[in-house]
């Protein structure tokens, strides 16, 4: 659904009889998120990005065991959403595809910082139990969004492997590619990390509301 959607809408919008802003395309990349977190994060926490799962992963906040199935599980439906884009919207040839508008370089830290806010996000509302986690849908939602309209405009705001690679491969366009695994990877690691690291556990929460009394 995410593909589907996110690279449906940018494909359509990219055709000049039913244009799409850029607004309404990043809006429906995080609305989408947002409904599936609800419709299935009691299943399996919907993930939908492979570089989200490692970094859980990576943070002791998921096996690492089960990533070889999810990923396999992204890269499977992206794929396969991709290629029912292709089947639909002929005769658009790039469906969703995301490449630098400027340099590489511009377009990898890009990637790396709008990745990076984006897991920051997910790692305080899915796995902090001090957060709001009736929210967390909302929360992460509207980050993907966020950073959509940000990185938009210079290297696509892809923010999820997958998201590059299923569209990439119906299309047959494989342009800086590699900048699409590698920033996410990287955002998505640093932000989870940088979470843990300003976490605050139990005994400083109460030590917090006992100042807080004061004021």
């Amino acid at each position: 659904m995410l593909v589907f959607v996110a690279c449906g809408v940018a494909s359509i919008s990219d055709t000049s009889e039913h244009k799409i802003t850029r607004l309404g395309a990043s809006l429906a990349g995080g609305m989408i998120v947002t409904v599936m977190i609800y419709a299935v994060g009691h299943i399996s926490g919907a993930h939908m990005n492979p570089a989200i799962t490692i970094a859980f992963a990576a943070t002791r906040h998921f096996p690492w065991k089960q990533v070889p199935a999810y990923a396999l599980a992204h890269i499977t439906g992206a794929i396969s959403a991709a290629f029912t884009l292709k089947f639909l919207l002929h005769p658009i040839k790039l469906l969703g595809i995301t490449t630098p508008s400027g340099t590489t370089s511009q377009a990898l830290i890009m990637e790396i910082v709008v990745t990076f806010c984006m897991m920051f996000v997910i790692s305080a509302v899915a796995t902090d139990s001090k957060s709001v986690g009736e929210l967390a849908g909302i929360a992460v939602g509207s980050a993907v969004c966020i950073g959509s309209m940000l990185a938009g405009p210079i290297s696509g705001g892809s923010m999820n492997p997958v998201r590059s690679i299923g569209p990439a491969l119906a299309s047959g366009c494989y342009k800086d590619l590699w900048v699409y695994v590698v920033g996410p990877l990287i955002g998505t690691l640093a932000g989870a990390w940088s979470y843990e690291f300003i976490r605050v556990n139990e005994k400083q929460v109460h030590s917090i509301s006992s100042r807080s009394s004061f004021v």
